[in-house]
This record gives structure tokens, sequence and C-alpha cells, in this order.
């Protein structure tokens, strides 16, 4: 079996402008930022960017990396609405495709058992059709006669997530009160890269917490990245929780100062940045 370790910036390197790609996590948590930062310090734009989004979706956006943009919401939790991704939307740099959170995660879930599309009943009855003319509907074929939105798939060409523990073949473990749905981005993904807090040896997976917290199977996990505080500053728990304080740092700060003052070097750079400023 492949041992898939590598950099982040290997993992970004293999991804492309114009490409559809998940990010993981839920609003400020657990996001996989330091892949983000490293796919910020890359040449690559054009995005279609799938997320429940957070910071992940401010930074690309106010990049300019981000085409179109597929969520059901951007908030920073404490914050309730993302400020640059709210700045972007305001100029209209970005096209959004505005979904249920339900509908998001059918739609997850048609593209990782490569259906079209699955019935649901969330949106009808709401402007969710209304804001998206491209959507459909259909009809159950039984004696109900019930008529449900046909949320198309979210098929993924690359997706991007963080958990707590990985091992070098790929089997993801968050120890954390949520998996997410971080789970359904790799597997709706045709490339996954799995960044850790910590790399450990596979029997070391199951000793720490019970087998159902291994939520990520290698068979859908191309790469896999340790980095330690690699949600920072989004929560990581138990590991950490999110940093208040950097969070209204960011939230506050002009865009091109926050890049100058911390995406400007490497990741080791940014913790240092981040570190003298605490």
């Amino acid at each position: 079996m492949a041992d898939k370790t590598m950099t982040a910036e290997e993992a970004v390197s293999r991804l492309e402008s114009g490409m559809t790609l998940g990010i993981g996590g839920w609003g400020a948590r657990r996001k996989p930022m330091a892949l983000v930062r490293a796919l910020l310090r890359s040449p690559v734009t054009d995005l279609t960017v799938v997320s429940y989004g957070g910071p992940d979706v401010g930074m690309l956006a106010a990049a300019g990396r981000i085409r179109r943009l597929v969520a059901a919401f951007v908030t920073l939790d404490s914050i309730p609405l993302e400020p640059h991704y709210r700045a972007a939307r305001e100029s209209g740099s970005l096209e959004l495709t505005e979904i249920d959170e339900a509908m998001f995660l059918w739609g997850l879930r048609a593209a990782a058992h490569r259906l079209p599309f699955l019935p649901v009943r969330a949106g009808l009855g709401s402007d969710v059709m209304r804001i998206n003319p491209g959507l459909r509907t259909v009809t159950s074929p039984y004696d109900d006669g019930e008529t449900f939105v046909a949320m198309p798939a979210l098929r993924l060409d690359a997706a991007l997530v963080h958990v707590n523990r990985a091992d070098r073949l790929g089997n993801g473990q968050y120890l954390g009160p949520d998996p997410y749905f971080d789970d359904l981005f790799c597997a709706a993904a045709d490339a996954a890269y799995v960044s850790c807090e910590r790399i450990v040896d596979t029997a070391e997976l199951t000793k720490e917490a019970p087998p159902q917290s291994l939520l990520i199977t290698r068979q859908v996990v191309t790469g896999v990245v340790e980095a330690p505080g690699g949600a920072h500053f989004t929560s990581c728990a138990p590991d950490y929780g999110r940093d208040e304080e950097f969070q209204r740092r960011y939230a506050s700060m002009p865009w091109p100062r926050f890049a100058e003052r911390y995406l400007a070097g490497d990741e080791r750079a940014y913790r240092a940045a981040a570190e003298e400023d605490a």
C-alpha cells in the first residue's frame, strides 16, 4: 500500500486553474487553512469553490481566485457574515449558487454515489427555486406522486479537508464533536488531499478513539499532509479552539494589509507572524 504523504505545496501543485474545488469543514470550524494558504501562494485561479463557507471562501474571494461559489452560507460563526465574502458579493466579483444546507448535503451524496441527482424535499416552497432557475423538480413514479427537487450532484475535481489524525495511507480520523461532511467531500472528488494535525501509525488510530471516528478511508484519498495547527485560525477540537483574537484581526484588517503581513511567506512565516501578534 502506497505512502501518500506530501507537503502542502506538493498537494496544491496538482491543482489547476478552472477546477471545481470542494473545501471541507464548516464555517470557522476545522477548515484546511494550511492548504488554503498554500493555494493562495500558488497561481491557481478561476475556481468554482464548493463549501460550507468560512474564511477559506473569504480569503480566496478577497484574492480574486473564485469565479463561482456554491454554498449554503459563508460565516465566521462568532462573526455571522464573513466580511471578505460580503465585499466580494457586493462588488459582484464572483458568481453565487446559493442553496439550502440539506440540498448541499444531498448534492455531495449524489456525487459520492456517482448519481446525476438525488430527490430532496428541501427547497420546495422557498426562494431557492426562484434564485436558481436551473434547478428542476421530479415526480415520484410511485402511487404517492410526490414532487421533489432534483438536486444535481456536486461533482468535484479535487477536495481539501483537515482532520485531527491520519496515517500515511490516507485513513483520516476526527476527534471532535462533529464529522461535518469531510468524508463526502472526499468521496465526491476525483482527488482528495487530507491535511492533519499529526500523522500516526495505522494501529494508533483506534487506540486514541473508537473505530467510528475513522471518518475517511484511504480509497478516496490522494495525498496526506501533516500540518500541525493546519486549521488555524479556525477550530480543530479537541486539539485547539478557534483563535478569536486572530479572527477579529482578520475580519477588521484591509485585505492587502492582511495578505502582506500573513500570507507573503511560507507556512512557517505565517505561524511566526501570528504568534508575534498574539
